[in-house]
């Protein structure tokens, strides 16, 4: 068997924001429609370690590629390097075999940020000017152009529990925008809700963001929270928004927020409305007003790295990329 190795250099090179947007909502769009097949993600605890393990095994459908990611998350604050480090193993779907192992810290921030960017697209108001970013590591720096992407915001606010690193991210965006874009660092959490649009990308373990600060209109991204561990937002945000997901079995057992508005009388189970996917289906209303509060939970799923992976893996063997190996 040959297998080709595409390591993060490549995946930041040839996998576009753009590209990867369409990717996802091809893949969230099909995943509702009952086509793809995957299991929950399973995360243990690492014995003695601030770190975790993950895997998500699933197919894109019928006669489509399928395959598992394995991956470890440890807080990038304590190791000076991305919180998210493993691979995506590919198969083909002919007779099951390996094809390609893509680098999997890169991959998950690209499809992360492509799968916000495409939710904001299905939910936000269409004149959203204005994105509060809570956090400011990898997922932030990813973020910020998947949604410039979608919306015309002209204004972005940065807070983060350290403000050096506010300030480190917003030279960077600023520097890479239209000077019509104003990029600023907030001291306040409530300052960065201040937005038509919010996205959490922290390891918070408690809320940061709450639901008295959210102007009616408001769509939040919810993201840095990938395990009923932790939570980012507290059970009066959850309560006022109209809540959608990514994958419902997974949040179900994973939403953290949920699951502790619904423990607590806040919400019942009704109050998950559906997946994103079956939105822009047109099977299930999203925004039905401009005044409405949406949410959109994203915990990740692995159809979303299958069909991005499945690209790079097109696409190196057409240009030439990556490392072909014997396996």
């Amino acid at each position: 068997m040959r297998l080709l190795v595409i390591g993060r250099r490549d995946v930041e090179q040839h996998l576009g924001l753009n590209q990867a947007i369409a990717l996802v909502e091809a893949a969230m769009r099909a995943l509702s429609r009952g086509g793809s097949r995957l299991l929950p993600r399973r995360i243990l605890a690492l014995p003695g370690s601030v770190g975790l393990m993950g895997d998500m095994p699933g197919s894109l459908g019928a006669g489509a590629a399928f395959g598992v990611k394995c991956i470890s998350v440890f807080p990038s604050a304590q190791t000076g390097r991305p919180s998210h480090r493993g691979a995506v193993l590919m198969f083909e779907p002919a007779i099951g075999e390996p094809v390609a192992m893509i680098e999997a810290g890169a991959l998950t921030a690209v499809r992360t940020a492509a799968a916000t960017a495409f939710a904001t697209r299905c939910l936000a108001r269409r004149n959203a000017r204005s994105l509060g970013i809570f956090g400011a590591g990898e997922q932030a720096r990813w973020h910020i152009p998947a949604l410039l992407a979608v919306r015309d915001f002209q204004r972005i606010a940065i807070w983060a529990r350290r403000p050096e690193a506010s300030h480190a991210l917003a030279e960077a965006i600023q520097a890479s925008v239209a000077s019509t874009v104003q990029v600023e660092v907030v001291l306040e959490p409530a300052a960065a809700a201040a937005a038509d649009v919010i996205c959490t990308l922290t390891a918070a373990p408690e809320p940061i963001l709450r639901g008295a600060w959210i102007r009616p209109g408001t769509h939040v991204n919810l993201v840095g929270s990938s395990s009923a561990a932790s939570c980012e937002v507290d059970e009066e945000l959850v309560a006022r928004a109209r809540y959608f997901v990514d994958w419902e079995e997974s949040a179900r057992q994973q939403a953290a927020e949920f699951i502790r508005a619904r423990a607590s009388g806040a919400v019942g189970e009704a109050h998950l409305l559906g997946e994103i996917g079956a939105v822009a289906n047109g099977a299930v209303p999203g925004r039905v007003a401009d005044s409405d509060i949406t949410v959109y939970k994203s915990l990740g799923v692995i159809v979303q790295d299958l069909a991005c992976g499945w690209y790079l893996y097109e696409q190196g063997r057409a240009q030439g990329f990556g490392t072909m190996v014997e396996f």
